[in-house]
């Protein structure tokens, strides 16, 4: 080959070498793209605007700015990326003040920062998808425990210096200090700049997320310790339930069996328990649509949660924007056959009619719930002109997946539980007419016993609840999914040996009311845990505003409905399975 050739060639290597982000491989001087999110005050986490809302400026016309768009879970959680302007190259330093832009302080100017900056607003920027964060500015002599009114003169940073440290061809490290603190005047000129240094360093590519995550508090003693009592909590429970069980229903199948052989009417008399609601505890409950709609929804949340913590375990999802959100819905979309399956086979069971019905309850009953509350906080998002706003083509694209997938497989779940988990094998026959439940004590009654019953079950999560709400509304990563998944193991437990304890107090009691009883003793974990939502609200974060406090409690809403309905589901299936385990081993008419 000719030597000029080769040149040639040669000179053409590094143009095709050349990387994006979407390979994370770069050569020296490949241009890198420094992306700006979001912009909004520190205390309120949901409440945030694009990055140009402040009278940041650019060295190019804000009406062509450049866009990233990310998947349907990135737009879901509020990030709308555009080209901050900054100039940087790989492994090139840029070590001087670097102009950017400039812009001329007006009264509405100043304004505008006066206020972030009195507010504490913050921004985040992307580089190679490695996040980083920087406030607006600073208060002069500022005093965290000084009253508002007493603090000193609102400065603006006008400098960005970079930090970022590569490994061969990748970037593994930004860091971002602002400087340069200017005071705000109305006609003066203000110049934002910045600088970059690049540095090398030896920690791989693989672990460059994990300077983001928090080990000193996600492994906390504390944390440790409170898995370790909840796991202890569960084993006791686990132990107690089944001795207390096991001794007091071989008492009870002795007794019933020597009353079963004996003659004497005085005996049949004097017989109480649980054995005196045969013929009635398999009796349809009230509203059995409505039952089933919400065991099946139940059962499909439980399975989500399964899933999708099943996947973040196995999968680093906290180092992608939008990854759990998008794992989420596609966790939703595929579990949806078992709600489907679980509410038809249930209906199928009661001897129901109205499949329609049914089927159209399971299928709309939360997604229904999700999209009126979500219509509420997105004219709330969009009167105040936020990132929190959900797009019109993101609710389209959202709405297109429930009808084109969520809901042909609920079809599909239930035409086969119809068919297939139909057969209902009730070990006793239904009396034709009610039997009239006695009166019993105020704390025996089921609306009390369904209250307590989630006691326990709050108790064995409310700590992972604590960090679960520290990184969603405190700018922490979650990452420990292998406790989370412990956790949600013990709740299930949980759930399921306390409906099974209050079941068999209510049918000791002489009360066969149990299918409602027993969903609401699990749902109730639900209720326990949106009032320590609340406590989280008052004593451990700094929020305030109409539009904070509105997506905070419609937020924990959403959660502690999905929650409850997870907690309902598993205490309805564990009881059912235990009535007709226990009424199988009697001698009735």
């Amino acid at each position: 080959m000719p030597a000029r050739a080769r040149t040639a060639l040669w000179a053409l290597v590094p143009l095709l070498a050349r990387g994006d982000e979407a390979s994370h491989r770069y050569v020296e001087g490949d241009p890198l793209k420094l992306w700006a999110n979001k912009v909004g005050p520190y205390n309120n986490p949901q409440e945030t605007y694009n990055f140009f809302a402040l009278p940041f400026c650019s060295d190019e016309d804000l009406s062509r700015v450049e866009h990233k768009w990310g998947g349907l879970g990135e737009v879901l959680e509020g990030n709308d990326l555009v080209n901050s302007g900054m100039d940087i190259a790989f492994k090139v330093d840029r070590p001087g003040p670097v102009s950017l832009c400039s812009v001329t302080l007006d009264a509405e100017t100043v304004s505008t920062f006066q206020y972030a900056i009195r507010n504490h607003y913050w921004y985040q920027l992307y580089l190679d998808d490695l996040p980083v964060w920087g406030m607006v500015g600073e208060l002069a002599g500022e005093d965290p425990d000084s009253p508002e009114e007493a603090q000193g003169e609102p400065l603006l940073y006008t400098h960005r210096r970079l930090s970022i440290a590569s490994n061969q061809d990748r970037v593994v490290e930004v860091n971002m200090t602002s400087e340069n603190p200017e005071p705000l005047t109305v006609g003066a000129d203000v110049a934002f700049t910045y600088s970059v240094e690049w540095t090398e360093t030896k920690v791989p590519f693989h672990k460059r997320f994990e300077r983001y995550l928090d080990y000193d508090f996600f492994e906390h003693q504390i944390h440790w310790f409170s898995i370790f009592n909840a796991f202890m909590m569960v084993t006791f429970l686990t132990g107690i339930v089944a001795l207390i069980l096991l001794r007091t229903l071989r008492r009870d199948y002795a007794r019933y069996a020597r009353d079963a052989d004996a003659d004497d009417l005085d005996a049949d008399l004097e017989e109480s328990g649980w054995k005196q609601v045969h013929g009635d505890v398999f009796r349809t409950p009230p509203m059995p649509m409505v039952l089933c709609a919400l065991v099946g929804t139940g059962a499909q949340l439980a399975a989500l949660a399964l899933l999708a913590i099943l996947t973040a375990t196995a999968l680093t999802l906290y180092t992608g924007r939008g990854a759990v959100v998008t794992t989420c819905i596609t966790s939703y979309l595929v579990t949806s056959v078992v709600g489907g399956y679980v509410s038809g086979s249930l209906y199928a069971q009661m001897a129901g009619r109205q499949w329609t019905r049914v089927l159209l309850f399971t299928a709309t009953l939360f997604p229904g719930a999700v999209i009126g509350l979500m219509a509420v906080l997105n004219t709330v998002a969009i009167l105040y002109r936020s990132m929190s706003a959900i797009p019109f083509g993101t609710i389209v694209v959202t709405l297109g997946l429930w009808l084109m997938v969520s809901v042909p497989l609920t079809i599909a779940g239930t035409i086969l539980g119809r068919n297939v988990g139909a057969k209902a094998d009730l070990p006793c026959r239904v009396n034709a007419i009610p039997r009239l439940v006695p009166d019993k004590a105020w704390f025996a009654r089921p609306a009390v016993l369904a209250a307590l019953g989630g006691v326990l079950p709050f108790g064995s999560i409310f700590i992972e609840m604590y960090f679960i709400f520290s990184s969603f509304w405190n700018y922490k990563f979650y990452y420990v999914y292998g406790f989370l998944l412990l956790v949600f193991a013990i709740l299930v437990v949980v759930t399921a040996c306390v409906t099974v304890v209050v079941t068999y107090f209510l049918l000791n009691n002489e009360d066969y009311r149990w299918p409602w009883t027993a969903f609401g003793a699990g749902a109730s974990t639900a209720g326990y845990v949106f009032g320590y939502s609340v406590y989280y609200f008052a004593f451990k974060t700094k929020m305030s505003g109409f539009f904070q406090t509105a997506f905070y409690f419609g937020y924990m809403a959403l959660f502690c409905a999905a929650l409850g309905l997870m907690c309902g589901a598993v205490g309805y299936l564990g009881c059912a399975a235990f009535v007709r385990r226990i009424y199988r081993n009697i001698k009735s008419d």
